[in-house]
């Protein structure tokens, strides 16, 4: 996801923007593509009350981001902006808490705790979802069949491997 309009339609998709007008996550996101560096890849995005403590207490709705770097917190107001980040390797823990009806994700930082109000049920999914993108061991680099390839290419000029197990690996990587 790189464009305001694809993170828009992944948190829509998911159900991660309840609550929320379509114009306004699309402020919210347009100000986090603004942002993005480009070799960012945003992994998850979602909507919700920043730094929530009562239904009559928060900053308002912000549009939420964690890519392969950070973790993007943004809010396009009628006046004005929020924009703040937090590097990935500054983020402690990521928890969640749920009363009658709001759900807490609380971003705990070195610096600060975050808490961010949904409903419930919302609150259970985007948690379980951060945690699979921050914490899973599956967002280990994928190389492509061509890469792959190359590099036993280089095993085998390099004398390490021999044509007929060069040519084993070959058939197995392209599916021949």
């Amino acid at each position: 996801m790189k464009t305001a309009k694809e993170m828009y339609n992944y948190c829509s998709e998911k159900g991660f923007g309840k609550g929320v007008s379509k114009s306004w996550a699309l402020k919210h996101f347009t100000l986090i593509e603004k942002n993005l560096n480009e070799s960012e890849e945003v992994f998850m995005v979602f909507c919700g009350l920043h730094n929530y403590i009562s239904a009559t207490k928060h900053d308002s709705t912000f549009g939420y981001a964690i890519t392969n770097k950070r973790m993007v917190m943004a809010q396009k107001k009628i006046i004005g902006e929020n924009f703040q980040s937090v590097s990935l390797n500054k983020l402690n823990d990521v928890t969640f808490s749920s009363g009658m009806l709001m759900g807490i994700i609380t971003i705990d930082t070195f610096k600060e705790k975050f808490n961010v109000a949904v409903d419930k049920t919302t609150g259970k999914n985007i948690n379980n979802t951060i945690h699979d993108v921050l914490f899973s061991n599956d967002k280990k680099e994928t190389k492509t069949d061509v890469e792959i390839l190359k590099e036993y290419k280089e095993l085998l000029d390099s004398n390490i491997i021999t044509q007929e197990e060069f040519n084993i690996k070959k058939q197995q990587i392209l599916k021949l």
